[in-house]
């Protein structure tokens, strides 16, 4: 049998779209000859439904639409993701259609509730063992723990976080020598390096179980905070039979393979590791799409950056370069402009090329024209080197009609950020104004002063004078995005979050924060990185520049570490916070642990002044604009880590250190 999963890039109730994606891949595995077609979890309503999970009308919306699947599936077993509603509980459930028919609902066992999942809020978990019926306009079909069979092979289901349980109470343990197949649509959410525990998980259970596993997972950023990396995955018997590329700019990803159930299962071997994954290249591939996918699901014309010149506001424009070359590289540039929506039709016949420009095949290649070995991570290359010199220009100008940068200087701007600023936005292409603030900043600080009957000084208004700087720059930007109708983006990273080294309604100004769930010190890393393997000589004055805000007098030397502690510590002692979920005491603990050579007074400040910031920053955190989920945690208190505004600041555990 030649079974197939399709990873779709669907929309939260966008029923338009999510219909259309749904009928292309069916339509895409019936030409390949598929005759059992696996689609990701919720597809049909996408997984970022949120509350609507609780309502009537979203389920019963989504049985109704499913009728309009029915006649697609002539000749063809599909499985289709969606919510059915029974008796004022909402199940997660796979629908199973054949010729014209519905042949019944597989519902999810086990709920996900870590991390960024909350489903037990919108779902409730199907008891083992357990079948219903799901009736609408006189049709019956079964719903539960389910077993189908399809041209004599049967098969099951294990959903998304089914698989994820210990395998004695998992629902393959129980279809073990049952099923000759299981078959599992997925909502898995990216993090870096996470690929591989997919690709263990699912060869593991192909062997433990002694059965074929087909795995489908959903693709893009759907719903604004969550990515999905499309994996499709197949396994027998702890033998990979195909694995695809992960992060396709496709809305539809159809990986298909044969299998003859008639035969023995192949003998089992033991299944290795993969080599360590780039997690460089992971992140730059999910940020692309993600602002891709943002870009065109807000509708929106472009994304606009006020561009300090420091390492997190080059990373966002990089980020924007980056998702011009993947994206013209995998969907031609042509296709990539007319799915951006940002460019008309007119637009396209404009640019030399574009609408001539062939997609790359996600076929790697080497320098030499062979065939190269897939990269940790199942990624497309890095390198920009294969890119030609003519569609190089063209992606440069396809950057200038998508970002918009402003350097805001004031009299404590140093030339070197000014300077990283300019050369990196003539390296990438995009548009770059300059001007100063020091008029707005002046004003402001004279009508307080006029108020208050005094002067403000540095040394009795620090804070206040370094955050009218930071504030006064959001209006113009504002504008700027506002007049062009685009995103405006804001460059916080997390540890900036986490310690509430920010200024509200200043630098956090924005519609997305692409970069807030990665670390600073992972910030600086990957630029060095994108300077060699990406190839942007732009980064080069950054990469030498040492992280400061440039907000105090130039003479005083301001840099962010001195202000609040070096970044990989800082970074260190947030994991075992709020990762490891440990006490101050057992952080400090730690930390002298692992390294007995460090000064102890120092590590008590540090340790102190992090869960101080922490703690009286949570309101900070809760207004950020909205971000991706990137790495295995993030401070994001909508998707990850919830903390109340409102607390006793670990006094008490502070004092006792």
């Amino acid at each position: 049998m030649r079974i197939a999963g399709a990873a779709l890039n669907q929309i939260p109730f966008d029923w338009t779209h999510n219909l259309r994606t749904i009928q292309t891949a069916i339509e895409q595995a019936k030409a390949a000859g598929v005759e059992l077609l696996c689609l990701p979890e919720l597809c049909l309503t996408g997984y970022g439904c949120e509350d609507l999970f609780l309502s009537d009308w979203l389920p019963e919306s989504a049985l109704q639409h499913l009728q309009t699947i029915r006649p697609w599936t002539a000749g063809i077993c599909v499985v289709v993701g969606l919510p059915v509603r029974l008796s004022g509980r909402t199940y997660n459930t796979a629908a199973v259609l054949r010729d014209g028919q519905v042949l019944g609902f597989a519902a999810k066992q086990f709920l996900a509730n870590d991390g960024v999942h909350y489903e037990p809020r919108f779902f409730h978990p199907w008891p083992a063992g357990e079948t219903t019926t799901v009736q609408w306009e006189g049709e019956e079909w079964p719903l539960g723990d389910m077993i189908f069979e399809h041209q004599g092979v049967k098969f099951g289901f294990e959903i998304c976080e089914d698989a994820w349980r210990p395998d004695d109470v998992r629902p393959a343990c129980r279809l073990q020598g049952r099923v000759d197949l299981i078959v599992n649509p997925s909502a898995s959410h990216f993090a870096m390096s996470k690929t591989d525990l997919r690709y263990q998980l699912v060869l593991q259970a192909s062997r433990k179980f002694h059965c074929t596993y087909l795995y489908a997972n959903l693709l893009g950023n759907e719903a604004g905070r969550i990515i999905y990396d499309g994996e499709i995955l197949v396994a027998r018997n702890g033998h990979l039979l195909q694995r695809n590329q992960l992060m396709s700019f496709k809305e539809v990803d159809l990986e298909c393979v044969d299998v003859d159930f008639s035969t023995e299962l192949p003998a089992a071997e033991t299944i290795a590791a993969l080599p360590t994954p780039d997690e460089y290249l992971e992140l730059n591939q999910a940020l692309s799409l993600a602002l891709f996918d943002y870009l065109r699901k807000a509708r929106s014309r472009g994304f606009v950056l006020s561009l300090s010149g420091g390492a997190d506001s080059c990373m966002c424009a990089v980020a924007v370069a980056e998702m011009v070359r993947l994206g013209t590289a995998e969907l031609g540039t042509a296709e990539f402009m007319r799915r951006s929506g940002c460019f008309t039709a007119a637009d396209i016949e404009e640019i030399p090329g574009a609408p001539g420009a062939a997609p790359q095949q996600r076929q790697l290649v080497a320098a030499d024209g062979s065939p190269s070995p897939t990269p940790a991570g199942n990624l497309p290359p890095a390198s920009t080197e294969a890119v030609s010199v003519d569609q190089r220009e063209l992606n440069r100008r396809l950057t200038g009609r998508l970002l918009t940068c402003a350097y805001q200087g004031t009299v404590n701007s140093s030339d070197d950020t000014f300077t990283s600023a300019r050369e990196l936005a003539a390296d990438i292409g995009a548009v770059f104004y300059s001007w100063d603030i020091n008029e707005e900043v002046s004003g402001y600080v004279g009508k307080v002063e006029h108020a208050l009957g005094r002067e403000l000084t540095w040394q009795t208004d620090d804070l206040a004078l370094q955050n009218i700087q930071a504030r006064v720059r959001a209006p113009a930007i504002w504008m700027l995005a506002n007049i062009q109708n685009c995103l405006l983006m804001t460059t916080s990273n997390r540890s900036e979050a986490s310690v509430g080294y920010c200024t509200m309604d200043g630098d956090t100004a924005g519609s997305i924060s692409p970069i807030a769930g990665v670390d600073k010190f992972f910030v600086k890393q990957w630029l060095r990185w994108a300077e060699t393997e990406l190839h942007y000589p732009g980064l080069r004055r950054v990469n030498s520049l040492q992280p400061t805000a440039e907000l105090r007098p130039l003479a005083d030397n301001q840099t962010d570490e001195r202000d609040l502690m070096p970044y990989v510590l800082l970074n260190r002692i947030e994991r075992l916070a709020f990762y490891d979920r440990l006490a101050p005491a057992q952080v400090l603990a730690t930390l002298r642990h692992e390294d007995p050579a460090a000064d102890w007074e120092q590590l008590k400040t540090y340790v102190k002044r992090f869960f101080s910031l922490w703690s009286r920053n949570q309101w900070k955190r809760e207004r950020y604009a909205p971000a991706f989920h990137l790495d295995d945690y993030n401070v994001d208190p909508r998707s990850w880590l919830r903390f109340p505004i409102l607390s006793g600041g670990y006094a008490r555990e502070l004092a006792a250190l």
